[in-house]
């Protein structure tokens, strides 16, 4: 299951190896498409972090990563932010993008 990422465990939990956070809010539609597939990822790679902030909860979280559309996917290794997806995007590519970090 993806980790619910707070203002407490957000940099600890990004700040080694590979993490896919997802930003999303409850009443956002494409969101609610890429939860079951955030949840799988984080089912079948248990290699890498996988965790969700919820913009509505912890905006000061999307501000500094400057999230202006959700669903957002960003791809960090080791502390920063290596790449970017916005909108609704396939498992694959999401497996894709990670087997290339």
């Amino acid at each position: 299951m993806a980790l619910e990422l707070t203002d407490t465990n957000f940099n600890e939990t990004i700040k080694e190896g590979i993490t896919l956070v997802d930003f999303w809010a409850p009443w956002c539609g494409p969101c609610r498409m890429m939860t079951p597939i955030v949840e799988e990822i984080a089912k079948e790679k248990t290699d890498i972090n996988v965790g969700k902030v919820n913009i509505d909860a912890f905006p000061n979280i999307a501000q500094q990563y400057n999230i202006l559309s959700i669903p957002t996917l960003i791809f960090f290794k080791n502390g920063e932010p290596v790449h970017q997806s916005v909108g609704v995007v396939s498992k694959k590519a999401i497996l894709d993008k990670l087997a290339s970090l």
